[in-house]
């Protein structure tokens, strides 16, 4: 056993809290001290994977379903933390992301695919944070030819700062702003008998509940996630003594995400929902506007510019991240955020362009942009398979055998990914 390892490490458990045979019965210093290093990287992954395509599409439901995406939301949290658990894995024991180890373990032009789905992916995501940003803006009277730019210009003054730990630490403290939704939630008095009613009555026949439900699978299992997580880890430097710690985190930020969007859900659910039941959303202003009667005018623009805001920004940056880490990854040269700007010139170029590009996409189809939110994360949904199979092999074939996925665990997380997968593909004929 390396020195610092333990049981965890090794692979003779893998579901956080669960199965330790030297778990003490208070929490250590030790431990504690692990936590406090390991933290940020799962933590930033989830509040960007709650980012405003997802909360338009989570809004969307809640106005055309009622509470009938809440049990949706609740079974994709044990699938998303276990997905990004072998991201952290493969992160940690290999010491390298996502595309390079799809390139020196299946070819480069296996990675080009890869990388491609991640571009995908990135661009349609970036579209939905400046698309937020721009709505949040118009909330307020700025027009969206200064929030946007303005937006731009920050964010990628904060990427180049050459320091991991910053970008870091200013992605989660926005990111928290999405909390706000929790306390919407909860401010509009949603009725328990009617959620309780709609939680068990799924209409799953029905083709425009099916292609919402595709939304929100895409909407929280995404391309970007895996690649960025993964080039976290690694850009932190944790090692292998920090697994069980990162696992905690990445739990606990699964959970995060998604009580997020079940407020979401539930919040449009009792207010757009009841008032004027299946009547899809046009602007992101409607959703505030139906917060007003319950929460007040002022109260809805500032907890749901806050939330709105807080998820575009920090998603906007994880995302530009994770395009840049992959294709660094994927073409070898320099992709860290440790890097300063003279020593990673492309990887900078790179985070700078993606922000522009997906400025420059809202500025020209400022008229569509609820549409597009919801058609980008069923996009993501149809990436799956691509995704995921990479994920599953990469387990399987890079990692020594005890660090792979074990007994009745390993069956579980093949079998939650082949469902996931199957679904994309479904939506993916469904679609064409």
């Amino acid at each position: 056993m390396e020195e610092g390892e333990s049981n965890v490490d090794r692979g003779e458990s893998v579901i956080p809290g669960i199965g330790f045979q030297d778990a003490p019965s208070c929490v250590s210093w030790r431990r504690l001290s692990l936590l406090t290093v390991a933290i940020g990287p799962g933590i930033i992954t989830m509040l960007a994977d709650t980012d405003a395509g997802s909360i338009v599409t989570a809004a969307q439901s809640g106005a055309m379903w009622g509470y009938q995406m809440v049990l949706p939301q609740m079974i994709l949290i044990p699938i998303l933390y276990l997905v990004q658990e072998v991201t952290v894995r493969l992160g940690i024991v290999t010491k390298q992301g996502h595309g390079e180890l799809i390139r020196g373990h299946f070819g480069f032009w296996w990675a080009i695919l890869s990388v491609s789905t991640l571009f995908l992916s990135s661009v349609g995501a970036l579209v939905t944070e400046f698309s937020g940003i721009a709505g949040v803006g118009a909330l307020f009277g700025v027009p969206v030819w200064f929030s946007v730019p303005a937006a731009t210009i920050l964010l990628i003054a904060l990427g180049i700062t050459g320091s991991y730990l910053y970008v870091e630490r200013v992605g989660i403290v926005i990111g928290l702003f999405e909390l706000a939704f929790v306390v919407t939630a909860f401010m509009v008095h949603p009725s328990p008998a009617q959620m309780v009613h709609d939680v068990v009555s799924l209409p799953l026949g029905n083709a425009g509940y099916t292609f919402l439900l595709a939304a929100n699978v895409g909407a929280v299992i995404m391309p970007w996630m895996i690649f960025y997580q993964q080039g976290a880890v690694t850009d932190k430097h944790l090692t292998r003594a920090d697994l069980r710690a990162a696992r905690w985190e990445t739990l606990i930020g699964s959970i995060i995400t998604q009580a997020i969007m079940i407020a979401v859900v539930i919040a449009v659910a009792a207010t757009i929902g009841q008032v004027s039941p299946h009547r899809p959303l046009n602007t992101v202003q409607e959703i505030s506007q139906a917060l007003a009667p319950f929460i007040g005018p002022a109260g809805g623009k500032v907890l749901f510019g806050l939330g709105m805001l807080g998820a575009s920004f920090t998603a906007s940056l994880v995302v530009s991240i994770a395009g840049a880490y992959g294709i660094g990854e994927a073409f070898h040269f320099n992709h860290s955020l440790n890097h300063r700007f003279s020593e990673a010139r492309l990887f900078y170029l790179i985070y700078t362009l993606a922000h522009v590009g997906g400025a420059l996409i809202v500025l020209l189809n400022v008229d569509h942009l609820i549409d597009i939110n919801v058609d980008v994360e069923v996009m993501n949904a149809m990436l799956l398979p691509i995704v995921l199979g990479f994920l599953l092999a990469l387990e399987a074939k890079v990692l020594p055998k005890q660090w792979r996925m074990q007994g009745v665990y390993r069956y579980v997380v093949w079998g939650l990914s082949g469902v996931v997968m199957a679904f994309g593909l479904y939506v993916a004929v469904k679609v064409a």
